[in-house]
């Protein structure tokens, strides 16, 4: 039996050929006489679905003012706050094409997205403003550079709101038109530009938000994850607005005490985070009581969840996480535990929908309980890598998206990580999942995160290396890495136990949250030992 899964019972959605999707998500909730309903929150204060549809309508003009024509890329570097929806919305809705991009990259980094993407206009937050400056002077594409927040002038965002027309007319796109681009998170290296059509939106909010979630007009979403991430994209924009729910946005980082406050203070019901969070959050003394918060719903992706992660928050506040895998070249989570069937240590089963398939190297179907790589086959998948021809005839293979991830599937269909491809051990000539090593040693009370990457010994021989970060209260020892070592011992097979490591104070990881296990490679590539 092939390791392969597909979704039963997947809805079927029919999206209209003339379709925008930044038209569908405002005027579904003015057509429910949701005007008056807050749309979102953030910490300047809370706008109505009324209000947010002025300001998208007044964005959209703004925009066409500015000469940028329909198909014409503009970068938006935005915090979360009002300013992205409004930014975000009011370029698709007027057939631009919006590319949100993180908030946390070097000058090198946003040069690159700029002449790559030949963006028109950047839409950027008068704090992040500073690192565009040493790359604005050449670049060949770009005509205007508007300021969200800081004082009022000619080029800010609120000026050019204010004197806009609020009503827009609706660009003539179609469901398979370009919507908007994400660029991937750099987790294995350079990013490349994933394009998105108008239909892909609503399709994630109608598969996943109600085929998983059960998204309701009652709740309100926060997403630690933040709105330029394809996951926080989703979870706090196109997910609340598909059914008229709240988001409530946070421009700051989400530390475990922001976000814990966050949960008391703004009451969200749906909660989305990523595994180092709820880790960090379970050893915060500021984590709140069970009977402070209003949780119904918790997800985590951008990594496995940790088993014991998992058990201790469901201990703490009797809600589960509900772990999956989604992608920026799949927009969101198509792999996923669902409610009253969560299995711990998994990442589920296909979220309705999608299809699912693991393969060896030669690209056959693997058996069950076989390591493979992960293939999935859905209506969100990126047309494209922009300007990226090779990669994308390697990624986009058909119906068929790459995932670049390793898992197995057993007998019941349930889908378990092993790791991403490029991050897989072989030791001895056996495979060896980073991620198995690392949720063994995650389980020994001295460790808060761990990393494993293949290592060479004296001769050469790749074996595993952690690179750990205790916990508060715990110190380096000869005998503290002697008990690590022997911790993996008992719960792994012999060969898989760390044969080094090294105790650091952080682990580098992408603004999503994402380790960088690659930085890790290099350095010691590099010859720093």
């Amino acid at each position: 039996m092939a390791a392969e899964g597909s979704a039963l019972e997947a809805p079927n959605i029919a999206i209209p050929r003339d379709y925008n999707a930044a038209a569908d998500l405002i005027e579904r909730n003015l057509q429910a006489g949701r005007g008056d309903k807050i749309a979102v929150i953030d910490d300047a204060g809370s706008y109505t679905y009324g209000q947010l549809a002025e300001r998208v309508d007044r964005a959209a003009n703004a925009f066409r003012a500015l000469g940028i024509e329909p198909e014409q890329r503009v970068l938006l570097c935005l915090l979360d706050t009002i300013d992205f929806p409004t930014a975000f919305l009011g370029a698709i809705k007027v057939g631009i094409v919006p590319i949100p991009v993180n908030t946390v990259m070097t000058p090198a980094d946003y040069d690159f997205m700029l002449r790559d993407s030949r963006a028109r206009a950047l839409i950027v937050s008068d704090v992040l403003l500073e690192r565009f400056k040493p790359i604005l002077e050449n670049q060949p594409a770009l005509k205007h550079i508007i300021v969200s927040g800081g004082p009022t002038s000619e080029h800010n965002l609120a000026a050019l709101l204010a004197k806009a027309n609020p009503r827009a007319e609706t660009a003539p796109t179609t469901r398979d038109d370009v919507c908007f681009w994400l660029y991937t998170s750099g987790s294995t290296g350079v990013p490349k530009g994933a394009v998105h059509l108008q239909a892909h939106p609503i399709l994630t909010a109608e598969l996943y938000a109600k085929g998983v979630l059960g998204i309701a007009e009652s709740d309100r979403v926060y997403s630690a994850a933040k709105l330029f991430f394809a996951y926080g994209l989703g979870n706090a924009l196109t997910f609340p607005m598909s059914v008229g729910a709240t988001s409530i946005l946070f421009a700051d980082r989400p530390t475990p005490a922001a976000v814990a406050k966050l949960l008391v203070d703004k009451r969200p019901s749906i909660f989305c985070g990523v595994p180092t969070l709820y880790a960090a959050m379970l050893a915060a003394p500021e984590l709140p009581a069970r009977d402070k918060v209003a949780l119904r719903v918790c997800v985590s992706a951008g990594e496995a969840l940790p088993e014991q992660i998992g058990r201790r928050w469901l201990d703490h506040f009797g809600v589960d996480i509900l772990d999956g895998i989604g992608s920026t070249e799949m927009l969101h989570i198509f792999l996923s535990n669902r409610p009253g069937a969560v299995r711990y240590g998994t990442t589920g089963m296909p979220v309705p929908g999608y299809s699912i398939r693991l393969v060896d190297e030669h690209g056959q179907p693997t058996p069950v309980g076989d390591v493979g790589e992960l293939q999935v086959s859905g209506p969100t998948s990126a047309a494209q890598y922009w300007n990226n021809r090779e990669r994308s005839r390697d990624t986009f293979q058909g119906h068929w998206t790459r995932s670049g991830d390793k898992y197995t599937c057993d007998a019941e269909g349930y889908y378990t990580y092993c790791g991403r491809t490029d991050d897989m051990l072989k030791v001895g000539g056996i495979y060896v999942s980073p991620f198995e090593v690392e949720t063994a040693l995650v389980t020994h009370e001295a460790v808060l995160e761990v990393a494993v990457v293949a290592h060479p010994d004296e001769n050469r021989l790749i074996k595993p290396k952690a690179f750990v970060v205790l916990r508060q209260g715990s110190r380096p020892s000869p005998d503290l890495v002697h008990a690590l070592q022997q911790h993996v011992k008992t719960k792994l097979a012999p060969y898989k136990y760390p044969r080094w490591i090294e105790f650091v104070e952080d682990l580098p990881k992408t603004a999503t949250g994402k380790i960088q296990r690659f930085k890790l490679r290099e350095l010691y590539q590099g010859g720093n030992k």
